[in-house]
C-alpha cells in the first residue's frame, strides 16, 4: 500500500483527490486548515490531518504525523491553493504576499520537508497541481498569474535537480473546472475594485468568468483525480498534464499567436 499526503483535501479538486486515491487502495493523508470539511472522508479511509501550509510548525507537524503513522512518503499531491484576482494598481501588498505565500512559499516549504525521506527510499512523487494560468496571463488576475509561473517553474528546476535521487517531478495544469475556486476568486475581485476606475471592467470580467464555469462543457474535479492517479502509475509520467475543459485550446493558442493578438483575445475569453 503506497503512502499518499494530499494538501487542499477539504474541497475541490483536493478533496476528489484524496477520496478517489483511497478508494483505489492507497493509503491517503488529507491534509487542509479545515479538518472538519474532510470529516465524510474518512468513510473510505483518508486520515484527516490539519494543515496551514503557510505556517512553519503546521507543516513540520503534518510531515511528522505522516511519518509516524505511515512510515513512508510515496507521494505528495499539493492542491492547496485559492485564486486572488484584482487589479494591480487595487491588490493590496499584504494580498499579494498572501497569495505567494499560500501557493508557492508554503507549497515549496512542504516539498522541502518531504524530500530527505524521498531521498533515503530513492523513491517518490512530487504532484503539484498548477493551471493553464502558468501558461499565459490575464488582466485583474495578476498576481494569481504569476503564483503559477512561479510555481511552474520551480517544478521544472526542481524536477531536474532531484530526478537522479529517484525522485519524479509533475505538474497537472487544469483548465475550467468546477469547483469553490471561481467564486472565492471573484470575490476576491469585487473587494479589490469597489468604487475604483477598474469596476466596469471587473463586472465584464466575472460575466465572462462565470458564464465559462457555469457552461455544460466545464470539467468536473473528477477529471483530475483520475488524472492524478495516472500521473502515481504511470511507469514513466509525463512532466505536464493538461486537463480540463478549454485547457488545451487555450495553451495552444497563448503559445502560437502573436503577443497584441493575445492582448485583444484573452480579455474575451476570461
Amino acid at each position: 500500500m503506497k503512502t499518499v499526503l494530499v494538501t487542499g483535501a477539504s474541497s475541490g479538486m483536493g478533496y476528489q483527490i484524496a477520496q478517489r486515491l483511497a478508494q483505489t487502495g492507497y493509503q491517503v493523508f488529507g491534509a487542509a486548515r479545515h479538518v472538519e470539511r474532510m470529516e465524510p472522508l474518512a468513510a473510505v479511509g483518508v486520515i484527516p490531518l490539519q494543515l496551514d501550509v503557510t505556517k512553519e510548525e503546521s507543516r513540520t507537524a503534518v510531515v511528522h504525523q505522516l511519518m509516524e503513522r505511515g512510515q513512508r512518503i510515496d507521494a505528495v499531491v499539493n492542491a492547496a491553493g485559492y485564486g486572488s484576482f484584482g487589479a494591480q494598481e487595487t491588490v493590496s501588498d499584504a494580498e499579494a504576499k498572501r497569495q505567494f505565500e499560500v501557493n508557492v512559499f508554503g507549497l515549496m516549504a512542504l516539498n522541502r520537508l518531504i524530500l530527505p525521506y524521498m531521498r533515503t527510499q530513492h523513491a517518490g512523487r512530487i504532484i503539484n497541481i498548477s493551471s493553464i494560468a502558468g501558461r499565459f496571463s490575464s488582466p485583474l488576475a495578476g498576481w494569481y498569474f504569476a503564483s503559477k509561473h512561479a510555481l511552474e517553474t520551480l517544478s521544472d528546476s526542481l524536477r531536474m535537480e532531484v530526478r537522479s535521487f529517484g525522485i519524479q517531478v509533475i505538474l497537472i495544469e487544469p483548465g475550467v473546472v468546477k469547483s469553490r475556486w471561481e467564486a472565492i476568486a471573484m470575490h476576491h475581485l469585487d473587494e479589490a475594485v469597489a468604487g475604483t476606475v477598474y469596476e466596469d471592467q471587473a463586472h465584464a470580467f466575472q460575466q465572462n468568468m462565470d458564464r465559462t464555469y457555469a457552461s455544460q462543457h466545464a470539467s468536473e474535479p473528477a477529471i483530475i483525480a483520475q488524472t492524478v492517479q495516472k500521473a502515481l502509475e504511470s511507469k514513466h509520467p509525463r512532466p505536464r498534464y493538461v486537463v480540463g475543459y478549454l485547457a488545451k485550446p487555450i495553451v495552444w493558442l497563448t503559445h502560437w499567436l502573436p503577443t497584441w493578438l493575445q492582448d485583444w483575445l484573452i480579455p474575451q475569453l476570461m
